[in-house]
């Protein structure tokens, strides 16, 4: 049952996938949270693995980096592999100043000024958002643990370092922070007939100029990873 992004086998991945850019923060989370994860997936470096948390079987994959990278998997873990529920754990910076380092955010949809969605060729513009039933059960684990996580708009960019330096003109429209996976996850979903959140820490603010280094954006986003976690309980049995 391999393809070319992916040597595990059918039946390898649970049903929710959980889903980081970095491949040792996927590591990260299967050896901190997951009770027996067991690799399924290293191909090009992607490592995949699958445990169980609270006993409920779940796996935790890297995406890469960017649209391309992201649908790629994401593809293949629905269309291939049964899986029903994809949750993008990742990063973003703050384009608000609602916003500060390390909090996480919802992203209840995703701007971008990729072309990604070109390819289903509609008769307009498409807009990518999250699964409801995933983004209301996220939205009350975090409020359940006391976290108060923002829910909103993000813009997905193919330009990490932006030529045009217009990145900032997003928050214009009141989005909240821009990373680079979350549209294309969603188109994938859409398309599909499958359910994807994303879910976001904030690594650097483009207002105030803070950031995160590269070794606190891997291991230090633990309140999002449980809520991640969390949700991914709550949601075996839907349906």
């Amino acid at each position: 049952m391999a393809t070319p992004h992916n040597s595990a086998k059918m039946g390898d991945f649970a049903r929710t996938v959980l889903m980081p850019g970095d491949p040792l923060r996927a590591k990260f989370i299967a050896e901190t949270f997951l009770t027996d994860a067991a690799l399924v997936n290293n191909v090009r470096g992607i490592h995949g693995y699958t445990g169980t948390y609270q006993g409920v079987r779940l796996s935790v994959m890297a995406s890469g980096m960017g649209i391309p990278s992201m649908a790629i998997y994401a593809t293949e873990l629905y269309s291939q592999y049964g899986v029903e529920n994809i949750i993008r754990i990742g990063s973003a910076g703050a384009i608000s100043r609602k916003l500060k380092l390390r909090d996480v955010v919802a992203a209840q949809a995703a701007c971008t000024n990729s072309g990604f969605a070109e390819q289903y060729r509609l008769p307009g513009t498409f807009a990518p958002i999250a699964d409801f039933r995933l983004l209301e059960t996220a939205v009350a684990t975090a409020r359940e643990m006391g976290v108060e996580m923002p829910v909103g708009n993000l813009v997905s960019t193919d330009n990490f370092y932006a030529a045009d330096g217009r990145t900032m003109e997003w928050g214009k429209m009141g989005v909240l922070a821009v990373e680079m996976e979350a549209a294309g996850l969603y188109c994938v979903a859409a398309s599909l007939g499958r359910r994807a959140l994303a879910l976001c820490s904030i690594s650097d603010h483009l207002v105030t100029g803070e950031e995160l280094n590269a070794e606190e954006r891997q291991l230090s986003f633990t309140t999002m990873m449980k809520i991640a976690l969390e949700t991914a309980v709550r949601m075996e049995n839907v349906v």
